[in-house]
């Protein structure tokens, strides 16, 4: 599994589209949040925190952590080496974590930069040192979370299709879905009280919580479980070759 980790991992790293990605991300972010005049950004706002950050990168990663993911397993369908990768001394959950680790681990790495955003608020607060560490630290948990929950929603994607264009679009599609759709459907007020139930079955609720620094382990419970319901599913999907 490790030896698989590394492949991937060194798959991504060694391809200009890992670059792409953590470029994309890293110039989208840093411009909306120093030089675009916009409700993130941190110098209009005169906040030191990086609530900017975190409000942005939801839509980011609803984009970008499908293109992280595409690959995983239409690439191996579209090249013949799916079959070659099950029959290795690895379980189908072993391979899927591989990807599913070697994926977070490249958002990981381009979440790492904005670090230096963290430092420049610090130092620019009034007075140095003006910004709320444990709620910063606790919102890129939040971050991770959601990345995580995204990756487990691309590999199920990628799963389903040989083809890399078509795993990207149902991946991004499911996110936007799972992340906004359940909130859309809350705000019909013909739910009553049943829509709050709704609502809550939505990432968007639970990112919105823990994003304020918020740390509920309802909310980590949440995360986890759709992590392995889509990592179950893809699970599914590969078994269904014996069927």
């Amino acid at each position: 599994m490790i030896s698989l980790y590394i492949k991937e991992l060194k798959s991504f790293l060694s391809s200009i589209i890992g670059y792409i990605i953590i470029g994309v991300f890293l110039i989208i972010s840093g411009l909306f949040l120093w030089v675009f005049p916009n409700m993130n950004n941190v110098m209009e706002s005169g906040l030191s925190d990086l609530q900017g950050l975190f409000s942005l990168s939801q839509f980011l990663f609803i984009f970008l952590v499908p293109a992280i993911t595409m690959r995983s397993f239409a690439e191996e369908k579209r090249n013949g080496t799916m079959d070659l990768l099950l029959t290795q001394p690895l379980t189908d959950m072993q391979i899927i974590w591989a990807k599913f680790c070697s994926c977070l681990t490249l958002l990981v790495i381009a979440l790492l930069p904005t670090l230096i955003y963290v430092i420049t608020i610090y130092f620019l607060g009034n007075p140095v040192g003006n910004i709320d560490m444990g709620s910063t630290w606790g919102s890129y948990l939040g971050l991770l979370f959601l990345g995580a929950t995204f990756i487990s929603i691309g590999l199920f994607s990628s799963s389903l299709t040989n083809n890399q264009i078509v795993a990207f679009i149902i991946a991004a599609a499911l996110c936007f879905i799972i992340f906004f759709g359940f909130a859309f459907i809350y705000s019909f007020e013909a739910l009553g009280a049943f829509g709050y139930y709704v609502k809550n079955l939505g990432i968007e609720h639970h990112y919105a919580s823990i994003s304020k620094g918020v740390v509920d382990t309802r909310d980590i419970i949440y995360f986890c479980s759709v992590i392995f319901i889509f990592l179950f599913g893809t699970r599914v999907v590969l078994l269904s070759r014996k069927w």
